[in-house]
């Protein structure tokens, strides 16, 4: 979290994301949100990206 500079607000955005049990595949994912994209595969969070950076697998 630190090294990729998210901040709290993002923290809670990314939380209320969460909190809806959104339909994620089975496979590599990302969603991208205010300043930041989360990456994941399956059900689990992997790594913040910051703007910039190339996101891969399925865009949610």
């Amino acid at each position: 979290m630190r090294e990729r500079g998210v901040d709290e607000d993002q923290l809670v955005e990314l939380r209320e994301w969460v909190k809806t049990e959104p339909v994620v595949p089975e496979g590599p994912w990302f969603k991208e949100f205010d300043g930041f994209v989360v990456c994941g595969a399956g059900e689990l969070v992997k790594t913040f990206l910051v703007p910039g950076q190339v996101p891969v697998g399925t865009r949610i």
